[in-house]
């Protein structure tokens, strides 16, 4: 029986091949893309992803039936929350200007199997999130001339009564995502300048409603007399920000579109920055005139805006509302549409998905075989199924990226440089002081003199550290982490910290309701998850980290993301179990794929496969001076062979 087991070796190279990192190029900027986009481009890229039809609907739902008035406030805490995720975002997208956005940073940083989980649940929710959209636009269409297009099609087509489908087939919302497929596989300049035109239009029309609310504005609408600014307290206020969340999904279309940006360096944290700030502003806005226009408790939450000026004796202005409505969800659309064939690119580029997507058109530089395939897709979807059963998923595939993006920082921020890292003494632990001056004893062994050998004027101070080395401040009272190798203690903290977030944010939504622990061990399992949370970020904390004055990086790591994945983590144990249950089984549908393909034909397995031809190692001794001896010694599968004299003189000098 024994011998039918896996031995260890076994399961240590099978784990070692889920969790390897993408090798990233050399020269990150070549690509088989066009890049043309500039930072305006890219920002009203991530505008018409997020200022879409949550604009004219959520503000007025959320308004009436979670916060009233203080819908404001919660669209600024929200706000704030998108902000964390945002930044660390724009890091990544301006360290690794490759497209993929969450599935290419988790791959770098993290591991290849948790990429292409995060790359599958990305799939499903542009795919649901583009039908989503293509649905609302054809109904609010549709009502805008009495519903005679349902009435047509329900007349002449007939009514379905099947679990999952529609009621109907939606023939506008499928045409509408057809024409918006062609359009964009056009390429990237072609979709640019249309999502430009719809969005110059809804910017338009959301500043005349800022400028008509003002005028209309009644400040009695905030009194006691109406209940107030805050009628449902602070729990509304927190209820309010959890919707609101999800108005700022979208930034990520800029992270995806990285690799055709003209100087993704500065272009991508720019245009997340100026997207979210003029996003967060417009939703504020919209939501403090639309309060003290009509009192808030008034407001129909289908149309709020439309109503809003109809009952002020403004009815023309419910046309122009329309029109801001059916441009900002042309936006989304096309968000969704250009980013999701990026992201399969992505991982077809890597072997992880069918090859037959990673093929570029040479004229018009896009993956035109996943766009044309997966705009087919999303069309089925907008046709025939009933997706309000589905649109919660959007949410948990976000936040799921979000906070693997975030832990992705962390990890990163800690780890040494392409580079830095000499290669380890066959069987031995590679020295974590790579820059410290070696003992007698000691040996460094490098593959070649190109990369790794420098002998002169080296600094060979003990205060210069590499990052994941622990902080010479805090060596004399924990010494003992300085024996492990560098970034390894901090990856085993952001683990711990994942872990005590998890049980942290499940003992605080479902201690009282589900669980009915009695006060004190909800309290005591308050106190022992979140100490160990603070631990976990101290630990990170005192170990060195990567400082760059080349490209943007986020503030107050390992803070900001940890926040952010605490606050990811709460909001998704928030959503409904059936949700929970959808996404367990399209996980469980991803990991057929990627056991059954991407395993299999991942570029980093063929990589592991080939060869790796060494001619001779080169090992330097210690030396009582900045010159230290180099001798060649060889690699114990091959002949031994002389270092020629020359080369040892050249390396002297």
């Amino acid at each position: 029986m024994a011998r039918w087991l896996p031995r260890s070796t076994d399961l240590t190279r099978f784990c070692q091949k889920l969790n390897r990192v993408k090798t990233l190029e050399d020269d990150m900027m070549e690509t088989s893309f066009n890049r043309c986009l500039s930072t305006i481009d890219l920002t009203l890229l991530g505008i018409g992803g997020m200022v879409g039809s949550g604009l004219y609907v959520l503000t007025g739902t959320v308004a009436k039936e979670i916060a009233g008035p203080a819908v404001i406030v919660s669209f600024i805490i929200a706000g704030f929350a998108s902000l964390l995720a945002a930044l660390c975002y724009a890091e990544f997208g301006a360290r690794v200007p490759k497209t993929g956005s969450a599935y290419m940073f988790t791959y770098v940083s993290v591991g290849e199997i948790w990429a292409f989980l995060i790359g599958w649940n990305v799939l499903l929710e542009y795919m649901i999130g583009g039908a989503a959209v293509a649905r609302a636009w054809s109904g609010y269409l549709d009502s805008i001339f009495n519903h005679k297009i349902k009435n047509f099609t329900e007349t002449h087509v007939g009514a379905w009564q099947v679990p999952f489908l529609a009621h109907y087939p939606d023939f506008l919302a499928a045409a509408i995502l057809l024409v918006a497929t062609t359009f964009i596989s056009f390429g990237a300049k072609v979709s640019s300048w249309l999502n430009h035109v719809f969005s110059a239009i809804s910017m338009g029309v959301i500043l005349f409603i800022l400028i008509m609310g003002f005028v209309l504005a009644q400040p009695k609408n905030w009194s006691t007399q109406e209940g107030g600014f805050a009628p449902y307290g602070l729990s509304g206020i927190m209820a309010g920000t959890a919707t609101c969340f999800y108005a700022f999904v979208g930034f990520d279309v800029i992270a995806a579109s990285s690799e055709e940006a003209r100087n993704p360096q500065r272009a991508v944290p720019r245009a997340i920055a100026f997207s979210l700030g003029l996003a967060t502003g417009a939703y504020i806005l919209v939501s403090v005139v639309l309060t003290l226009m009509v009192p808030w408790h008034t407001l129909d939450p289908e149309s709020a805006l439309a109503d809003a000026f109809y009952r002020r004796g403004y009815a023309w202005a419910g046309f122009l509302v329309a029109a801001g409505s059916i441009c900002a969800m042309n936006t989304v659309l096309l968000s969704n549409l250009f980013s999701l064939p990026r992201i399969v690119y992505a991982m077809a580029e890597d072997g992880l998905f069918f090859q037959v997507f990673s093929r570029v058109h040479p004229r018009t530089q896009v993956p035109v075989v996943g766009i044309v395939v997966f705009g087919l897709l999303m069309a089925l979807l907008a046709l025939v199924f009933d997706l309000e059963a589905l649109v919660q998923f959007l949410s948990i595939g976000t936040l799921l990226a979000y906070t693997f993006v975030a832990a992705s920082i962390i990890v990163l921020r800690f780890q040494q440089q392409k580079g830095d890292v000499p290669v380890p003494v066959a069987g031995g632990r590679p020295n974590p002081e790579p820059h410290e001056g070696p003992s007698s004893s000691e040996l460094k062994e490098y593959e070649s003199f190109s990369d790794k050998l420098q002998l002169v004027d080296r600094d060979k101070s003990k205060e210069q550290r590499e990052p994941g080395q622990l902080k010479a401040a805090f060596e004399p009272y924990l010494e003992f982490l300085s024996d492990f190798y560098p970034g390894e203690v901090v990856t085993v903290a952001v683990v711990t910290l994942m872990v005590s977030a998890i049980c942290l944010c499940s003992i605080l939504v479902f201690g009282n309701t589900h669980l009915h622990l009695p006060t004190w061990s909800y309290s005591l399992l308050l106190v022992l998850f979140s100490l160990g949370f603070l631990l976990s970020l101290l630990l990170i904390w005192v170990h060195e980290q990567q400082h760059s004055t080349q490209t943007f990086q986020i503030p107050l790591v390992p803070l900001s993301p940890a926040l952010s994945i605490i606050l990811n983590i709460y909001l998704m144990l928030k959503l409904s179990y059936m949700t929970w249950l959808r996404f367990a089984i399209w996980l469980l549908l991803g990991l057929l794929v990627y056991f059954g393909y991407g395993i299999w034909h991942s570029k980093e397995n063929l990589r592991e496969l080939q060869p790796q031809r060494v001619s001779a190692r080169y090992v330097v001794f210690p030396g009582s001076s900045l010159e230290e001896r180099v001798q060649a010694v060889q690699p114990s599968s091959q002949p031994a062979t002389g270092l020629p004299d020359t080369d040892i003189d050249d390396c002297k000098r």
